[in-house]
Formats: C-alpha cells, structure tokens, sequence
C-alpha cells in the first residue's frame, strides 16, 4: 500500500511543481512586459509633465500672486483671490467675455453652415470640380498673419478693395477696423474665410462616404430632396458634425495671429478676445502677470466645460453607422 500511494502521489506532486515553474515563468514575464512598457511611456510622461503640468500648476500659483515687469526676479507678493476678483469685476473683462463669446459662436456657425453648402455643391458633378475644391481648400494653409496683413488692405474704407466694389452701387464702406462695433465682425468674416475650405473638405469626405442605396431607399419611399437631407445626409454627417464642433470650438477659442495683425485687440478692446486679454496683460499695456495668469485659468475652465458639455450631450445624438 506504501508503495502504491507513493507512485499515486509521485506525478500529482510534479504536476504541481510544473504549475508552480510555469506561474513563476509568467509572472517574470509579466514583469519585463511591465519593465518594457515603463520605459517607453517614460520619456512622454515626462515631457507631458515638463511642458503641460508644471507650467499649468505655475500657471496657477502665479495667478494667486501680485507680480509686475520683475516678477521673475522672486518678489511676487501672494494675494490669493484678488486677481480673480478683479477680473470679474472689471467692465474691460466682461467685454472680453461678450467679444469670446460672439467671436465663438459666430465663427463655428458661420463655418459650419457655410462648410456644409460648399461640401454639398462641390459633392455634384461639376466641371473643374477638382480645382475649386483646391481653391476652397488653399485659405487654410495660409499663415493667419499673411492674411490678416491681406484683409487689412482689403477693408480699407478708402482705397480697399471691399471699398470699391461698395462704390459701384454708392455705397460708402464702413470704417471696419477702426470702429468698435465694426472689428469684431471684420475679424469674424477673415476667420470663417481662413477655415471654411477645411469644414467643407471634411463635410466633402463624410459626404461622399453615405451610401447611395440610402439614398435610392428614401426615394422609392416618395421623400423629396428636403426631406431626404433632413432624414439621411445630417444623421450620417453627426460625426462629422461632431468632430468639426469640437475642434472649430477649442481652436476659435485659441484664435490669436489674425486679431494681432488686424486690429491688436482694439479699437477701445471692441475685438479683443479672452486669449488676446491674457496676452495683453502679460505683455501688452498691461504689464501685470497675475491678472493676465487668472484669465488664463479662466480661459482653461471655460474649454474645458465646453469639452465636457459637448462629449456628455452632443455626443449622444451622435449616429455611428457600424
């Protein structure tokens, strides 16, 4: 009986050892794949924390300091809340917030619609179709400031282009980069200029990827071109739509070389926008890096809700074909 139990228990105890020496085998390679991968995600955690991180919390504590032009030399004076105070009570600021929020909303409208009725007629068989969408598409890698420089000239109430071509029906061109209530919607018109061959080309490749039986299927069911468009070509452009909401909302938001070079936030700030506002204080008239910090803060806070906004509900009504 001794015997027998011995050769019983003999291969159960080298099956475990065998279990054991394989466990072991994966967890040493389970250690090096772990070794392996903190050695190639190092290198970007690190430039992600040296140039996003860092400067956001110095950004921050900045903001809760007294600085001026030596602030760099270490004699910042903590005053916690007041440059937050500040802003919101300054009447300059609450423009820059009203000019942020039309300059926004005008321009990813405007680019949007606009984009959409040029992706539907460049998706038609046209001839020289090809060439005009390169024409539409060329404003969008011109430098923001070659343009800026371009349109000034164009918007001069004299000897501008737009001028002459008012004149031909008596008209007299407004006074649009030196009236208030004219620079905003003269930087408006430049922006949605600069960046409606991009909407369209993007519309244009969301377009030409529906299929056509969708198409064929809605005119068997008796619906007419209105109502084909409402009912197949927007709910197949919504991730399109979603995409170019997102980026055209996050890069108005960052829209500076074209205000710089046309009209530098002014007459009286009636064009400056909540990113110029920063860079004006920090280096501008302003001078006053603490203020110009707080902005910053309040221009982060604002994407970022806008991001949050746009993902947790738009996103929703989003319609993935799949």
């Amino acid at each position: 009986m001794g015997s027998t139990t011995t050769s019983i228990d003999a291969p159960a105890a080298r099956g475990e050892h065998v279990t054991v020496r394989s466990r072991t085998l994966r967890d040493r390679l389970a250690s090096k794949e772990w070794v392996i991968f903190l050695l190639f995600i190092a290198p970007n955690f690190f430039f992600l924390i040296l140039f996003t991180y860092w400067p956001m919390w110095e950004n921050i504590r900045l903001s809760l300091e007294k600085t001026d032009l030596l602030a760099f030399s270490g004699a910042n004076e903590f005053v916690g809340l007041e440059n937050y105070a500040y802003i919101f009570n300054n009447r300059t600021f609450q423009l820059v917030l009203r000019n942020t929020l039309v300059f926004i909303t005008a321009c990813v409208g405007l680019t949007m619609i606009f984009g959409l009725m040029v992706a539907l007629l460049l998706n038609q068989k046209l001839r020289y179709r090809t060439t005009v969408r390169a024409v539409v598409f060329a404003p969008t890698l011109l430098s923001g400031a070659a343009i800026g420089i371009v349109w000034a000239y164009i918007f001069d109430p004299r000897f501008g282009l737009l001028a002459q071509i008012l004149g031909w029906f008596n008209i007299g061109s407004p006074h649009w980069l030196d009236r208030p209530n004219w620079a905003l919607p003269a930087v408006i018109i430049v922006y949605v200029w600069k960046n409606l061959g991009f909407a369209a080309v993007i519309f244009l490749a969301g377009l030409q990827a529906i299929p056509q039986d969708l198409y064929d299927a809605a005119k068997i069911d008796g619906a007419n071109a209105w109502w084909r468009f409402r009912s197949v070509t927007i709910p197949m452009l919504s991730p399109i739509s979603f995409f170019l909401l997102v980026t055209s909302i996050l890069a108005t938001f960052q829209a500076f070389d074209i205000i710089q070079v046309m009209t530098k936030g002014g007459p009286a700030f009636g064009s400056t926008t909540l990113v110029y506002y920063v860079y004006d204080q920090s280096f501008g008239q302003g001078a006053n890096f603490g203020r110009a910090a707080a902005a910053a803060i309040v221009l982060f806070i604002a994407m970022l809700i806008v991001t949050i906004a746009q993902v947790r509900f738009t996103e929703k009504k989003v319609h993935y074909d799949g």
